[in-house]
């Protein structure tokens, strides 16, 4: 347990320390293609309560619906700082938390859809944390998740694999992870999965 401990706080100081910097790093591709993307994530969303897993810097905050109860949480005080001050200049009504996905501090069946963008690559234990997302979804609830995979030819996948403790030591995420496949091993059933960039951006939709 304190190994875990440690290692997840080693990924939060991580994200912490490039928070300030997070979202001109990701700008490029965020006007690409991450912004359509996330839009299409949000096109779906059903019921009044919403949670955001790993809300970050708030890149989705353009995307939240009117007349929704939202809740976002991260485990990084930084990027929670950063998404406050935007949520103040944006106007945005969300209920932002300090918070991990994997303790997540809500009761039994809270949610309707519970969101996530580019988040189960750095969380430590992701079925863990998909365990705990299928617990606070509703029956007949949704999570959709968007998220970046290792790609399945034998090539790329053996490129990614050496790629991973690189982006693990410099930001904290991994690039080679089957979150397909550990959305599944957390009991979630896929009602939906689409390729948005070849095999490796994912679009995921799942019930508990």
């Amino acid at each position: 347990m304190f190994l875990e401990k440690e290692r997840t706080h080693k990924i939060r100081t991580r994200y912490d320390r490039i928070s300030r910097y997070y979202d001109f790093m990701e700008s490029p591709l965020e006007k690409l293609l991450f912004s359509q993307w996330r839009r299409r994530v949000f096109d779906v969303l059903d019921g009044d309560n919403i949670l955001e897993v790993g809300v970050g810097t708030g890149k989705n905050f353009d995307f939240y619906p009117v007349g929704k109860s939202i809740t976002g949480i991260d485990f990084s005080k930084g990027m929670l700082r950063r998404a406050r001050r935007k949520a103040q200049s944006q106007g945005v009504k969300a209920d932002l938390v300090d918070m991990d996905v994997q303790d997540l501090q809500y009761d039994d069946q809270s949610f309707d859809t519970i969101v996530a963008t580019f988040v189960f690559c750095s969380v430590l234990d992701p079925i863990k944390g998909l365990e705990e997302i299928r617990r606070v979804c509703k029956k007949g609830g949704k999570a959709v998740l968007l998220e970046h995979v290792k790609p399945a030819t034998t090539l790329l996948g053996r490129i990614f694999d050496l790629l991973n403790p690189i982006c693990v030591k410099l930001i904290g995420a991994n690039v080679n992870r089957d979150t397909v496949s550990n959305v599944k091993r957390a009991g979630l059933n896929v009602l939906e999965e689409k390729n948005l960039f070849r095999d490796v951006v994912k679009f995921v939709v799942a019930k508990p």
